[in-house]
């Protein structure tokens, strides 16, 4: 079964310049359960996705990939 990309966190941690291990820190979360979530794996919950933008300075929605198409909008 392939794994659908839900979540763009292993982007926006490339993108802040920032690694897994920081993530971890900062959430308090272990760095294997910030593995799985930039794998996606496994997804976060609302709450610590709330967490990550937080901490990342993004908008929320910078974490996760479109259920739509851009159709022009």
């Amino acid at each position: 079964m392939a794994i659908v990309e839900i979540n763009r966190i292993k982007i926006a941690l490339a993108e802040a310049r920032r690694k897994n291990k920081w993530l971890a820190k900062q959430v308090e979360k272990n760095e294997s359960t910030i593995s799985q979530w930039c794998t996606n794996a496994r997804q976060p919950t609302l709450e610590n996705l709330h967490k990550i933008a937080f901490v990342l300075d993004v908008d929320i929605r910078e974490l996760l990939h479109s259920t739509k198409k851009n159709n022009g909008l």
